[in-house]
């Protein structure tokens, strides 16, 4: 059988990777001498790489990362209390099958949002659903959508993400509306999905955040209880960074 039909049998039945692999492979001489099995190996791992890719792909869209963050680039080297050894088995994701949460905290400019989205898009490689929002967009976004008939809709979105990261919570206190819906949003998630919370505002504060007494300790409960903590400290990285840039052109 010529080579040309072959190839487009194989883009017509949509396995777009063993395509690309059987042209690849068409050109090259050390091919030629694989067993049968061997080359469908080859043609296997083509697809199979192209199919996780484009699920990647795919989840990365949907997650909606603030940051373009990867595990491996993780800076460990400046103080900031960032457990290595922590952080490297969060990197592993197994604490998301077990729909454990993950608490971030720190001053401004230490890279919680970062680390978040770095966990987010290594959950992505991993195929797993992740959902990423900005508080307060996400917050008047809830009560946008109260008055246009959206929210229901909206709250189960949400919930189908097996790891959803709320960034950049505080230091504002919520109304009572607001402490309703993230109590909705966390007791969907309760025992069946996992949150990464940022903030600036220290744990032991956040009850008073959320403002009204019962909420916060339904809230408070799903959340701390089986969570991780990541306390950072010390300087701003952006403040640091500025003056290594400044003392560089002096």
């Amino acid at each position: 059988m010529l080579a040309h039909p072959t190839f487009d049998q194989l883009n017509a039945l949509g396995l777009y990777g063993i395509a690309k692999g059987f042209k690849e492979l068409e050109h090259k001489s050390e091919a030629r001498g694989l067993e049968h099995a061997e080359w469908l190996g080859l043609l296997l791992e083509y697809e199979l790489t192209l199919r996780r890719q484009k699920r990647f792909e795919a989840r990365s869209r949907a997650a909606r990362l603030r940051h373009a963050a990867s595990v491996e680039d993780v800076d460990y080297q400046t103080p900031r209390g960032l457990d290595r050894a922590l952080f490297l088995k969060l990197a592993a994701c197994d604490w998301i099958a077990k729909r454990r949460n993950l608490l971030i905290t720190g001053a401004s400019g230490l890279g919680k949002s970062w680390l978040a989205c770095a966990l987010g898009h290594k959950a992505c490689r991993q195929d797993i659903a992740v959902l990423y929002y900005r508080v307060p967009r996400l917050l008047a976004d809830l009560g946008v959508a109260h008055g246009d008939g959206r929210y229901s809709r909206m709250l189960r979105s949400i919930a189908r993400a097996k790891l959803l990261i709320l960034d950049d919570w505080g230091p504002e206190a919520l109304t009572a509306d607001q402490a309703r819906d993230l109590l909705e949003i966390v007791e969907d998630r309760y025992d069946s999905g996992s949150l990464v919370i940022t903030s600036q505002v220290p744990i032991d504060r956040w009850h008073e955040m959320i403002g009204v007494p019962t909420i916060a300790d339904a809230i408070l409960d799903r959340v701390v209880h089986n969570a991780y903590r990541i306390e950072l400290t010390g300087e701003s990285l952006r403040k640091r960074r500025g003056q290594s840039a400044k003392t560089e052109r002096t």
